[in-house]
C-alpha cells in the first residue's frame, strides 16, 4: 500500500496518493525531483523555487494579464548531494522508526520537540540511538509544537515537533493552526494506532489526518514502511516552498515496528503542486510599479511576513525611494524599527502616524501581506485613497480581501531585487522626492507620539518594556503571549532585524510565549531570549518552566502581571460599561493578594525569580534579571486599568482612532 496523502482545498490539484512512486525505478519527468541523501540545509537551500499553494480556483495574478503560452513548471535546482554516513550498513534491515529518524537527520534536523506515548514509543527508542538529533523534552504537547514554531520563527528553518497518537495528536492542533495562519514551516509527526485497528475506535485513536486538514498545508498517513523517506523529503520540501507552512506525517505503530532496507534515492513527485508554482516576476509589470512610484506624491510601503527572508532587499528599496514603511505584527524587524523612515506598527493598535499614511496615501505598495481585518478595520476606508501594488507569493491573497489595481503573483525577494535593478539603472531619470509627504509623516510623529499614562508608583507596562529595550538594546529575541503586553511589546520595543519578533499572530493563540522562547533558544543558543508574558497567557503552558531548567536554557522571563484578562478587561471598559464577566484571574476571596504566586511556580522548577512593584525599582529589577546566569523570572505587577492605545475599534476606520483614555474613565 501507498501512503494516504491528503490536501488542504487550497491545494486541491495536487496529485493523489497513487501516482506517487515509491521505487526509484521510476522514470523521471519534468515534475520529478530527485533529492541529494544529505542536503546541507532543509529544502529551503536545496530548492529554490518561488512557489505557495495558490487556490486553483483563482487567476494566478501577474501571470493572468500576460497573453501567451501557459508556462511550463519552474525547474528546480538541487544541490550537489554531500555523503551521508548511516550507522547502519546499506544492506541492513531496520526498523520504520530508525528509517525515520534518519531520514529527518538527512535533512539536516538537530533538534526535535518530542513527547512519548504508546503510539510513538518505537520512534523515540530510535530517537536515543540517534548521535545528531537532541529531543528536547516538552512537559505538554502544546508547549511542544509552540516550541518547534519558536524554532522555527526564529531560526527560518522547519520546526520538528512529535506526539503520540489520539490526545497527544490533537494537542497539537492549536500549534498547527498558528503555523498555518503565521506561514511558519513546520514538520509535526504523530503515531498512529496499528493499521489493522485504524477505524476500529481503538485506544488513543483520533483521525488526526481528518482532524487537521484545513488547518495544514498538507498531510500524511503513511501505510508502507517504504515510503518514508520520500514522504519526509516531500514534507520538508512543502513545508519551506513557496508560502511555508505547517505538514503533519502520522505513522501507524505496526509501520514504526516493521523491518525495511530504505531506498534514500526516491524521487519527489508532485506534479499538481509543481505545475502551481509562480513564476520569475515579469519585467514589464516591475516597471509598471518603477511608473506608479516615479508618478505618486504620497506612497507607503505596507510590509508583512513575507518580508521577512527579503530584509536586505526592502532596506535597499527604501535606500533607493525614500518611501516610509509601516509595518504588519507579522512583518516587525523586517525593516528596522528605529529607522527615520519607519512609521512602525499599523492597524488596530498601531501608532496614528503609520496609520494615518495609510489613510492619505496615493500609492499603497503593499508585500507580503493579507490586508488582514486587524489591519484594515473597515475595507472601503482603509487606503481608500490610493492606487493599490500587491506583491505576495500565494495567488489565492491576490484580491482576496482588497483588489489591487497592479498584483504580481511572485516571490518579494525577486521581485524587490527586480525593481531595485530597474531603480538603480533609472535613478538619474526618476529623480524621485517625497521629502513633503515625509515632512507631513514626521510633523503627526510629533504631534501623535506613543504615550502612556502615569499610575502614581506603580509600573506602567509600556515603561517596563521601553527599560527592557534599553538595556538590551533592541537586541533581545522576543517571545510574547496574546493581549495587551503582546500590543505594548510590539509598540515599544524597536526591533532591528527580521526573526527577533516571535508572536502569534493570525490564531492570538494564548500560552504561546514561554514554549516559543524554548524553540528561540534551542535555535540561537547564544542569542538572549525574553519572554515578555502575561499573566493569563503564561499560567496556560507554565508547565514549560520544567523544560526551561531541565534543559538549562537561558530564557528571561518578565512577566507583566495585572491578575486579569487585560485585553478583555478594556473591551469590557470601553464597550460593555466594565462589567466583569469573568476577566478577573485572582482569588476574589483576597483581593489585596498576588494570585497566583508566579515566584513559586518558578522555586518549584528552580528558577530564580524575584518580584517588583515599584516603578523606582523597575531598571535595576530588569537589569538583575539580564545578569543572571541561566533563566530567570521578574514578576512586575502593574494596574489593570491601563489601556493599549491607540486603538480603532473592530470594523472601524482611521477617523474612529481612540487615543485617550483607560479603566479609570466611564464611556
Amino acid at each position: 500500500m501507498a501512503a494516504a496523502a491528503t490536501s488542504t482545498p487550497s491545494s486541491a490539484a495536487r496529485t493523489s496518493a497513487s501516482s506517487f512512486p515509491s521505487k526509484s525505478q521510476t522514470p523521471l519527468d519534468r515534475f520529478t525531483l530527485r533529492v541529494p541523501p544529505n542536503p546541507a540545509k532543509p529544502p529551503a537551500s536545496l530548492l529554490r523555487v518561488s512557489s505557495g499553494s495558490p487556490s486553483p480556483s483563482r487567476i494566478p495574478c501577474a501571470a493572468a494579464k500576460t497573453p501567451s503560452a501557459p508556462p511550463s513548471p519552474p525547474t528546480p535546482t538541487v544541490a550537489a548531494p554531500e555523503t551521508f554516513v548511516s550507522r547502519f550498513a546499506p544492506d541492513e534491515p531496520r526498523k520504520g522508526a530508525d528509517v525515520l529518524v534518519e531520514a529527518l537527520e538527512r535533512q539536516g534536523v538537530s533538534d526535535v520537540f518530542a513527547y512519548p506515548g504508546g503510539a510513538s514509543l518505537e520512534i523515540h527508542q530510535a530517537l536515543t540511538r540517534s548521535r545528531v538529533i537532541r529531543n528536547v523534552l516538552p512537559r505538554h504537547e502544546q508547549g511542544g509544537v509552540f516550541a518547534a514554531e519558536g524554532y522555527a520563527r526564529a531560526s527560518g528553518l522547519p520546526g520538528v515537533c512529535i506526539a503520540t497518537s489520539g490526545p497527544g495528536a490533537t494537542n497539537l492542533v492549536s500549534g498547527l493552526a498558528d503555523a498555518m495562519l503565521d506561514s511558519i514551516p513546520l514538520i509535526a509527526i504523530t503515531g498512529q494506532v496499528p493499521r489493522r485497528m485504524i477505524g476500529t475506535d481503538a485506544f488513543q485513536e483520533t483521525p488526526i489526518v481528518e482532524v487537521t486538514r484545513s488547518i495544514t498545508k498538507h498531510n500524511y498517513l503513511v501505510l508502507d514502511v517504504e515510503d518514508i523517506p520520500r514522504v519526509v523529503n516531500e514534507a520538508f520540501y512543502l513545508a519551506t516552498s513557496g508560502r511555508p507552512g505547517p505538514i503533519l506525517i502520522d505513522i501507524p505503530k505496526d509501520i514504526q515496528q516493521q523491518l525495511v532496507i530504505p531506498n534514500w534515492d526516491v524521487p519527489i513527485t508532485l506534479p499538481g503542486y509543481m505545475s502551481r508554482l509562480p513564476k520569475s516576476p515579469s519585467e514589464a509589470h516591475l516597471e509598471q510599479i518603477v511608473r506608479l512610484v516615479s508618478e505618486s506624491k504620497k506612497p507607503v510601503l505596507y510590509v508583512g511576513g513575507g518580508c521577512l527572508n527579503s530584509s536586505e532587499e526592502l532596506r535597499k528599496f527604501v535606500d533607493l525611494t525614500g518611501i516610509p514603511v509601516a509595518s504588519t505584527l507579522m512583518g516587525l524587524g523586517a525593516f528596522s524599527c528605529s529607522h527615520e523612515l519607519s512609521l512602525q506598527m499599523l492597524g488596530m493598535h498601531g501608532t496614528v502616524y503609520a496609520n494615518y499614511a495609510i489613510d492619505k496615501c496615493d500609492l499603497l505598495l503593499a508585500f507580503g501581506v493579507r490586508f488582514d481585518d486587524r489591519v484594515t478595520g473597515k475595507l472601503e476606508t482603509f487606503a481608500s485613497r490610493a492606487k493599490i501594488i500587491h506583491i505576495d507569493i500565494d495567488s489565492a491573497e491576490i484580491g482576496k480581501n482588497k483588489q489591487p489595481h497592479v498584483s504580481i503573483c511572485a516571490d518579494v525577494k525577486l521581485a524587490l531585487k527586480g525593481i531595485n535593478s530597474i531603480m538603480e539603472t533609472r535613478k538619474s531619470k526618476l529623480k524621485l522626492d517625497f521629502s513633503a509627504w515625509r515632512m507631513e509623516l514626521d510633523e503627526q510623529k510629533m504631534s501623535n507620539p506613543l504615550t502612556y499614562k502615569t499610575f502614581g508608583e506603580a509600573i506602567p507596562p509600556q515603561y517596563a518594556i521601553q527599560v527592557l529595550d534599553e538595556l538590551t538594546d533592541g537586541n533581545a529575541i522576543i517571545s510574547t503571549g496574546v493581549g495587551q503586553h503582546q500590543m505594548w511589546a510590539a509598540q515599544f520595543y524597536k526591533y532591528k532585524r527580521p526573526r527577533q519578533w516571535l508572536t502569534s499572530g493570525g490564531l492570538g493563540a494564548m500560552g504561546f510565549g514561554l514554549p516559543a522562547a524554548v524553540g528561540a533558544a534551542v535555535a540561537k543558543p547564544d542569542a538572549v531570549v525574553v519572554d515578555i508574558d502575561g499573566d493569563g497567557s503564561f499560567i496556560m503552558n507554565v508547565q514549560e518552566l520544567a523544560t526551561v531548567r531541565v534543559e538549562n536554557l537561558p530564557i528571561k522571563i518578565m512577566l507583566l502581571n495585572n491578575q486579569h484578562l487585560g485585553m478583555v478587561v478594556q473591551w469590557e471598559d470601553r464597550f460593555y460599561k466594565a462589567n466583569r464577566a469573568h476577566t478577573y484571574l485572582g482569588n476574589p476571596s483576597r483581593e489585596s493578594d498576588i494570585f497566583p504566586n508566579m515566584l513559586k511556580f518558578a522555586e518549584a522548577c528552580g528558577i530564580p525569580a524575584s518580584r517588583v512593584t515599584k516603578k523606582a525599582d523597575l531598571r535595576a529589577a530588569v537589569q538583575k534579571m539580564l545578569d543572571t546566569p541561566g533563566p530567570y523570572l521578574l514578576d512586575v505587577i502593574v494596574p489593570h486599568q491601563e489601556h493599549v492605545l491607540p486603538m480603532i475599534p473592530s470594523g472601524g476606520s482611521f477617523k474612529d482612532v481612540i487615543t485617550e483614555g483607560d479603566g479609570r474613565s466611564a464611556y
